[in-house]
């Protein structure tokens, strides 16, 4: 079983330890703001993503991030955490997480450390329960999209540019609306924007941004790498 180690965060990571999870969950909406699904599911499915920070200071701060390929079924071309639905084989939704790191990415387990594992959050599209993964990259590996079926591209985004107020916005659809940023033509959005937003603004790195103004999704998407099926 994966132990978690939160005293083996760097000092620069340590500030984003502790999340309050009840911020995420108003941050990308509750079931009850569903706009993009139809009924809920019959049987809710656990899954787990991987939050994964690497870097020795704050000024060399990066996360893996993958774009998930347009023909998946669910959430197809959108900025994504690895990760994915839990196997009975996973001991813990850790397990799951780093399972599925290292099938979409290749990523080596080894050369992570966890830290925490959050309460789990409900996602708005789909009704089922997500547990994110906190972890640190103690020792980087090349990473690659190990799984063309999910995914087509893998990169380490510096937290530099989350922060930065030119590539922050919020987009929104019909009544919902939420974070979103700018990274290499891709637009992050939902439950990954939705996660860095408000782990940004919990460790106290967020500098002054434009959130009242709301781009429309639809055209936003339309305008980027994303390839994303029109909600």
């Amino acid at each position: 079983m994966t132990r978690l180690r939160p005293d083996l965060a760097p000092a620069w990571l340590r500030p984003a330890l502790g999340l309050d999870t009840a911020k995420l969950q108003q941050s990308i909406g509750s079931d009850r703001t569903r706009v993009f699904a139809g009924p809920l599911p019959r049987r809710r499915r656990e899954s787990a993503v991987l939050l994964l920070w690497k870097g020795r200071s704050f000024a060399e701060a990066e996360v893996l991030l993958t774009h998930r390929s347009p023909t998946m079924r669910a959430h197809s071309g959108q900025i994504a955490f690895p990760g994915g639905r839990r196997d009975a084989a996973d001991a813990t939704l850790i397990d799951t997480a780093l399972r599925e790191a290292e099938e979409e990415t290749g990523l080596n387990r080894a050369t992570v450390t966890p830290l925490e594992l959050w309460e789990e959050v409900n996602i708005r599209a789909t009704g089922n329960p997500v547990s994110t993964v906190q972890a640190y990259w103690h020792s980087p590996e090349k990473v690659w999209a190990a799984s063309s079926e999910e995914t087509d591209d893998v990169f380490c985004l510096p937290l530099a540019e989350l922060i930065d107020p030119a590539h922050r916005t919020q987009v929104g659809f019909k009544e919902w609306s939420g974070p979103a940023f700018f990274a290499r033509g891709y637009v992050v959005w939902g439950f990954t924007a939705g996660v860095l937003s408000t782990l940004i603004a919990h460790a106290g790195w967020e500098e002054e941004w434009d959130n009242n103004s709301v781009l429309d999704l639809r055209e936003t998407l339309l305008a980027s790498r994303n390839n994303e099926k029109m909600v």
